[in-house]
């Protein structure tokens, strides 16, 4: 029977499995990532991400990710992150930018390295896109939202309420106005340091602890996965509908459950830019039991 060497990341609580595909064949990844995300009976994640070798010459390397359902993501902006630092601090580039072929395009990573450890990565997320208009939910929704598409779908609400993240995001999910299914954003505006109200339709929280005032306080529903402690897509999704809908400017600290990624909407070409950490958590073998 064989083993598969893993190595378990996150970035800002958002944890995944990753996998060397040039290192380790895996042949059925939705059922892997199913098996394997599992946190009673597995070794516990969001999901399952691949990492290969770049099959075009515009990238350096690719990624492909598998949710905690089986079902494959466009992209993810944690584990994009998480790849740069697993790259370059294991020796498989020494390059401080690398471009990283995803699902919805090449994604340019830029390290920013102190010692030889990488501390922080920006992600050019491209330009979001807006492809569905700001709409009434009916029914048990929360009511209007605003539509951002990072690569993956986007419906950011903002409200008083964050925490109702797990009792409206799995309805929404699947709500028939998304036909493939949709991440969901709960959005309430933190105190800034001077205490100045930011958003006079929407009542400020007080940031969680530890935590900076200013900028937003996001909770995540993400489709396939349910509620995680962050989402990079999700921070940039927010950042943009808080700017558009007159909230915010163009760059925004997006807090979420697992800590603070710092968002910029650049205005000479359009593109999202994240920052924000990665870790290593512990690597490890499996044994590969899937048909």
């Amino acid at each position: 029977m064989s083993k598969i060497r893993f190595t378990k990341m996150h970035g800002c609580g958002n944890d995944y499995i990753y996998v060397d595909v040039t290192q380790n064949a895996i042949v059925n990844p939705s059922a892997a990532a199913i098996a394997w995300s599992d946190r009673h009976k597995g070794i516990g994640s969001d999901g399952l991400v691949l990492i290969d070798k770049s099959p075009i010459p515009e990238a350096d390397f690719s990624m492909r990710i598998f949710n905690a359902d089986g079902s494959e993501a466009m992209m993810c902006g944690n584990a994009s992150r998480c790849i740069g630092k697993y790259l370059y601090e294991r020796g498989l580039t020494s390059k401080t930018e690398i471009r990283l072929l995803t699902l919805s395009g090449v994604k340019t990573l830029g390290l920013h390295v102190n010692d030889g450890i990488v501390e922080r990565i920006t992600v050019d997320m491209l330009a979001p896109a807006f492809e569905v208009e700001s709409q009434f939910i009916s029914g048990r929704g929360p009511g209007k939202g605003t539509f951002v598409s990072m690569g993956n779908p986007h419906y950011v609400i903002f409200t008083d309420n964050v925490d109702q993240v797990g009792e409206t995001g799995c309805i929404l999910e699947h709500h028939p106005a998304f036909p493939q299914r949709c991440n969901i954003e709960f959005v309430a505006p933190l105190s800034s340091p001077e205490g100045d109200t930011m958003v006079p339709s929407v009542k400020t929280i007080e940031a969680p602890s530890g935590a900076v005032g200013g900028g937003f306080r996001t909770r995540v529903w993400e489709r396939g996965s349910g509620i995680t402690q962050a989402c990079g897509t999700g921070a940039c999704a927010t950042a943009v509908a808080a700017c558009i809908t007159g909230r915010a400017g163009r760059t925004s600290d997006i807090v979420m459950d697992g800590g603070t990624l710092h968002i910029e909407w650049r205005e000479s070409d359009n593109h999202v830019l994240m920052t924000g950490p990665a870790e290593f958590v512990f690597d490890g073998e499996i044994e590969m039991t899937l048909r």
